[in-house]
């Protein structure tokens, strides 16, 4: 079924800019010089809080959105110390500040992004992030990209309350932009948390598949798969 766009969503970390390099480079930063200090081996360090932080975002829950994303850091710090006979709960808190910082200056979006969204707001689409972060840091994030121009609304988690794949906060953010999701469509790298939800809600998903995955056994298909940005043009366009 063709539809013509009002709406375009984009999710944020891996869609937009490459979150995971910006993520692992800066814990490795921080798992080096505690290697230095206290004499582990860095490299487990950084496996054992890279495990943390996804396991941690894999199993995000609305209620964990009541409580200070520094906070959640600080323990799953303390968790990867820990892993590798290390408790001490100051080491954790200067940890992640360290990380927080560090990770800044890995920030940057991925070629062709600005000139798509460009295109798409010349063409009349009005455009949102979606995502499931959290706004104590990616309020910042934004600002340090220099997307937030582009963009007319943006829906972080912690702020409505709602975490993908939750049909409602795709409903929701199509409402808020003034279209409905028969004309709207969702751009994302995760297919549980952006594609089954978009799906759910009627939208125009479009899998932007970075990591070549393969679709859950029995789940439905998106409606397009790229493997770049320079690809989700002719992908909307499909729509």
């Amino acid at each position: 079924m063709s539809r013509k766009l009002e709406v375009v969503l984009f999710d944020l970390d891996d869609t937009l800019h490459d979150d995971t390099y910006a993520f692992t480079s800066a814990a490795e930063e921080v798992a080096r010089e505690i290697a230095l200090e206290r004499g582990v081996d860095a490299l487990a360090l950084k496996r054992a809080y890279v495990a943390e932080a996804e396991g941690f975002w894999h199993r995000l829950t609305p209620e964990q959105l009541r409580t200070r994303l520094s906070g959640l850091r600080e323990a799953m710090w303390n968790s990867a110390l820990e892993r590798v006979g290390i408790a001490d709960p100051d080491l954790a808190q200067r940890s992640a500040a360290n990380y927080h910082e560090y990770r800044k200056k890995y920030f940057s979006v991925f070629p062709g992004a600005i000139e798509l969204l460009r295109t798409l707001r010349e063409r009349g689409c009005k455009l949102g992030i979606l995502t499931n972060g959290f706004s104590e840091t990616h309020r910042e994030k934004i600002k340090l990209l220099q997307i937030g121009e582009y963009f007319d609304a943006i829906f972080i988690a912690d702020e409505v309350g709602m975490i993908k794949p939750d049909p409602l906060l795709f409903a929701h953010a199509c409402t808020t932009l003034g279209s409905a999701p028969a004309r709207s469509a969702m751009v994302g790298d995760r297919y549980e948390r952006d594609v089954r939800g978009a799906l759910e809600a009627g939208l125009y998903a479009v899998w932007l598949n970075i990591r070549n995955e393969r679709v859950p056994a029995g789940a439905p298909p998106p409606d397009a798969t790229c493997s770049t940005i320079g690809e989700l043009l002719a992908a909307l366009e499909r729509a």
